[in-house]
């Protein structure tokens, strides 16, 4: 204020020096010293309304700032600390599901070793609800709307669980083998608490324990079953043959030596060791058609007692005193074993009523001397001999073919009537409607005057009349057969 009172006195001083010295120009002067003042007025208005302004802003500001302020300090904080919180009460359910489906996968591990079937099924369905929770737990984080970091949050879910799960799927088919395991020792022990005799249990064998139900499998024994396991028999008679003749192709053995004394032999119990004879039909042979002739050993091995209800394993005559009894508990069998690897069954239960079959027609085919010459030992040997069965792929070949033979005797003595079995006689006539070629003859037409030189495998009459033919080895009759 001080220097406006100067700058007026000042401009008043000025004013009225002009006024008296200069009339003319003083009422100029006037106007433009006014004129100075206006301008000046106008600028101090200016300012002035600048700084109300700015006052008004400040007020609104000092009024409007903090309600804001406490607004968003009120209402943003609340809700994203709620968010943080849902979403730590979340992630502890989830860990708290997790944790007990170890739990759960543990108690499983723990109800194999001993067994325990109600332990067993006890956490199987708390790792079931866990992994169930799981998924709901997975479905109320998408619900959330987290946003995008759910669906990131997923992903790893999802790969934490997808072990547990493919466990779980493995768990519950083990389940399913010891569940059939259970129940039929279960039948096994209810016969036996009800008095049975001794040969009733010998019946209700082991052979039965760890073998699974198929699904699909058939719901009786019919005639066309028996020949589509006569063809399965076929199928894998031929393939161990083929593995046999080029192990012995491979340790350079006669061929045609082991011909002559296998067909030679005939139906006695020798084997590969020799032949007293050199018949002229069979020195002519192709030596392609050696197969047919170490398939005719083979099957007569592997098929000898196949009349008798356990291939002589045993004494038992229950075919004989309870029939039909028996017929049921072969087919219970078979549908059992159908669908099983006989290593994995033997590896289990070696000295059940089919492993010891299978050692029994193991010995009686492959002879010591066999089986030095084409694996440089006896160690096979010695194996099954003390019970065991090797895990060698020649012996898996022939536990093929072990297993085909002995669901066809099951299902035979399941029949009723029973099958009859025949062979073809050497140098007998050949009859189509019992017998079929092994070798096949151009045009289909076998040439007339050949008859029977050895039988390749054994042939079924069924009840219902068909036949299921006997495979044979044809050679002239010129040759003296």
């Amino acid at each position: 204020m001080a220097n406006k009172v100067t700058h007026i006195s000042d401009l008043i001083h000025r004013v009225a020096s002009s006024c008296l010295t200069h009339h003319l120009a003083g009422a100029h002067g006037l106007e433009r010293c006014n004129g100075v003042d206006g301008e000046t007025e106008e600028e101090e208005d200016a300012v002035e309304e600048e700084e109300e302004e700015e006052e008004i802003k400040e007020e609104e500001e000092e009024e409007n700032g903090p309600k804001i302020w406490e607004e968003e300090k009120g209402a943003g904080p609340s809700r994203a600390s709620a968010s943080v919180r849902e979403m730590e009460t979340l992630m502890g359910e989830v860990f708290d599901a997790v944790s007990a489906v170890k739990r759960g996968y543990v108690s499983l591990q723990e109800a194999h070793c001993p067994w325990d079937p109600d332990k067993m099924r006890v956490a199987d369905a708390a790792v079931v609800a866990e992994l169930r929770r799981l998924g709901r737990l997975r479905d109320r984080f998408r619900r959330t709307g987290f946003g995008a970091s759910a669906a990131a949050a997923a992903a790893p879910l999802r790969e934490a669980v997808a072990p547990y799960e493919a466990a779980l799927d493995d768990l519950k088919k083990e389940l399913k083998a010891k569940e059939a395991e259970v129940e039929n020792l279960k039948e096994k022990l209810r016969s036996t608490s009800n008095g049975g005799s001794g040969r009733k249990r010998r019946l209700h064998s082991s052979r039965r324990v760890g073998c699974i139900s198929v699904l699909g499998a058939p719901a009786m024994p019919t005639p066309e079953l028996f020949e589509t396991y006569m063809k399965q028999v076929k199928s894998a008679s031929k393939s161990f043959t083929a593995h046999l003749l080029s192990l012995m192709r491979s340790a350079r053995w006669n061929i045609a030596a082991t011909v002559r004394s296998i067909i030679e032999d005939g139906g006695g119990g020798g084997g590969v060791d020799g032949a007293t004879d050199h018949n002229p039909a069979i020195a002519e042979m192709d030596p392609h058609h050696a197969k047919h002739a170490l398939e005719s050993y083979v099957n007569r091995k592997v098929f000898h007692g196949f009349e008798n209800e356990t291939f002589y394993i045993e004494g038992s005559l229950t075919s004989l005193l309870r029939p039909a009894e028996f017929r049921i508990d072969c087919f219970a069998q078979f549908k059992d074993m159908r669908g099983m690897d006989p290593a994995e069954l033997l590896g289990v239960l070696p000295t059940c009523q089919f492993g010891r079959f299978a050692a029994k027609k193991y010995l009686a085919i492959v002879h010591p001397k066999m089986e030095e010459s084409l694996f440089g030992g006896v160690e096979q040997r010695r194996k099954v001999m003390a019970g065991a069965h090797p895990r060698t792929g020649f012996y898996g070949e022939f536990l093929r073919l072990a297993k085909a033979v002995w669901l066809l005797h099951l299902l035979a003595f399941a029949l009723d009537p029973a099958p009859n079995h025949f062979e073809a006689s050497k140098g007998a006539e050949f009859h189509p409607e019992y017998m079929e070629s092994a070798v096949r003859f151009a045009g289909g037409r076998f040439p007339p005057g050949w008859v029977v030189g050895f039988s390749v495998s054994p042939g079924f009459k069924l009840g219902n009349g068909s036949v299921v033919r006997a495979r044979v080895y044809l050679v002239p009759r010129a040759h003296g057969m």
